[in-house]
């Protein structure tokens, strides 16, 4: 061997900060020795790399490669080469080291070895980096990671991509080197797949981190969280046919990123009988969800940052989660809040609609219908509020009814209703606020009441009331607005079963 520049590598005195700086924060901050790859004159060891085939059955060496190489260099990049070259080798070995890879790797681990000298590779399209990465995951070169991590970040991402770097080994993915292309990787897919509804088949085969990232997300956008737990379940049912492996992946991985407390009553009974639940777990979530959904005094402190209370936290459901409280006597009743947060409302402009989860009474289904629209009289946009009702066939029903809204300073709800107007199948409570009487307004209550009643017919219909604020949208939606407490617009409506 050609006399070296570089002295032989001995780990007793060996120190790589006098040679490479390898910062975490920044994998280029060392010279480029670029020039020493594969050189004897500033060599001190030869490395033979044993080449196998990818048959399983018996693997055979179809080629051997040797370089020459710098053990100072690379150890101070590598920890395994830092062991390799520290293990012992016998005086008549010590200027050999061997590596054995199959032949997949062959073209990522000669790419690896060019950057441990350069700091740079010359491969620049997804897969070539990708078979770098991998190789500097195996000889554990954590600045070539960071390296790959920010060239892949940098390429455009498509679900096909992202598909490919979720899929790779978990000892890649969980690397701290690896995480800010796997926090990028999971961001894609929570705005590509937004609309789970839309994309169910396509999500359906993702990896396990792609959907714990978009089922996670606040802003997914499903019609309720029904749709979150049932997708949960038929994911799991595709990807693990084992219930007992099902289980598991459903209780350590999945379980906790769905909100019970926004879940349908029907769909929380149904988590308690399903077998694919932890039982305590599934009693500890639904008693939860049941508290909060009764809990109408607002006392529950939503922590958004907490990751324990994150199941309180609301998403952006097209079918508005509501709070209820029953009551069978003296009469069947029905007592509904819905909260809205002013953003929420503000998107609504200048023609918009939304409406909430459903709420049973009587064997009938209500429910709140908000819309933003143009009034034809004075072409002033408002916010006018609906109850919707799916009515039981054949059941000529009697409910009573009642509007509500809690308003500045007092809090208290503001009753409101008013006479009716049959047009077609509509029932309009269209009267200006103005003209009821028997207002009050005492130590900043407002108090204004008049009662309604609705006689089933069968069919759909909707009970209307488009004054209920008595103010052009503006006035409604604007910073000194009565009717938001703390950013937030609380209605109510109350129902009772007459006969």
């Amino acid at each position: 061997m050609t006399e070296s520049n570089f002295q032989l590598f001995d780990p007793k005195t060996f120190d790589p900060r006098t040679l490479i700086m390898d910062s975490p924060e920044d994998a280029c901050d060392h010279d480029d020795f670029g020039f020493a790859f594969n050189d004897s004159n500033y060599s001190d060891r030869v490395l033979r790399i044993y080449i196998f085939s990818e048959s399983t059955q018996s693997p055979s060496v179809v080629r051997v490669k040797t370089l020459h190489i710098s053990s100072p260099i690379l150890a101070a990049r590598s920890p395994f080469f830092y062991k390799l070259f520290s293990n012992g080798m016998r005086e008549s070995e010590q200027f050999h080291a061997t590596l054995r890879i199959n032949a997949s790797e062959e073209a990522g681990l000669m790419e690896l070895l060019k950057f441990m000298y350069s700091n740079n590779l010359t491969v620049t399209s997804a897969p070539a980096v990708l078979d770098v990465l991998i190789a500097a995951n195996k000889f554990d070169v954590a600045s070539c990671i960071r390296h790959c991590s920010r060239l892949l970040r940098n390429l455009p991402m498509t679900p096909e991509s992202v598909l490919v770097y979720l899929d790779l080994p978990s000892t890649i993915i969980t690397a701290d080197a690896f995480q800010p292309l796997t926090l990028a990787a999971k961001q894609f897919y929570v705005v590509h797949y937004k609309d789970m509804t839309k994309f169910e088949d396509e999500i359906l085969s993702l990896p396990l981190a792609g959907v714990e990232a978009i089922i996670a997300s606040d802003d997914l956008q499903v019609h309720s969280e029904d749709v979150v737990y049932n997708f949960v379940l038929k994911w799991a049912r595709v990807q693990y046919p084992n219930i007992e492996d099902r289980r598991e992946i459903i209780w350590t991985r999945l379980a906790k990123f769905i909100r019970y407390p926004y879940m349908t009553r029907i769909l929380l009974e149904n988590v308690l009988t399903c077998n694919e639940f932890d039982p305590q777990f599934a009693q500890m979530v639904v008693g939860e969800a049941n508290a909060f959904k009764a809990d109408v005094t607002h006392k529950y402190i939503i922590d958004e940052n907490s990751n324990l209370n994150h199941r309180f936290v609301e998403r952006a459901y097209i079918l508005r989660p509501v709070k209820m409280l029953k009551f069978e006597k003296p009469r069947p009743r029905l007592v509904v809040y819905m909260d809205l947060k002013r953003d929420v409302c503000a998107s609504l402009f200048p023609r918009g609609e939304f409406s909430s989860e459903g709420f049973e009474l009587g064997g009938h289904t209500f429910y709140f219908y908000a819309v933003c629209d143009i009034d034809k009289t004075s072409s002033l946009h408002y916010f006018w509020l609906y109850l919707a009702i799916r009515e039981k066939d054949a059941a000529y029903d009697v409910f009573d009814y009642e509007f509500a809204a809690r308003s500045k300073p007092s809090k208290e709800f503001e009753r409101k209703s008013g006479g009716k107007k049959k047009t077609g199948n509509r029932y309009l409570f269209g009267t200006p606020l103005a003209s009821f009487t028997g207002q009050s307004k005492t130590a900043g209550e407002f108090g204004i009441k008049c009662n309604g009643k609705y006689v089933c017919t069968g069919g759909k219909k909707e009970i209307e009331y488009r004054y209920l604020f008595g103010s052009p949208w503006t006035s409604f939606i604007g910073e000194d607005s009565v009717y938001f407490i703390d950013g937030v617009l609380r209605l109510k409506v109350e129902l009772t079963y007459r006969h």
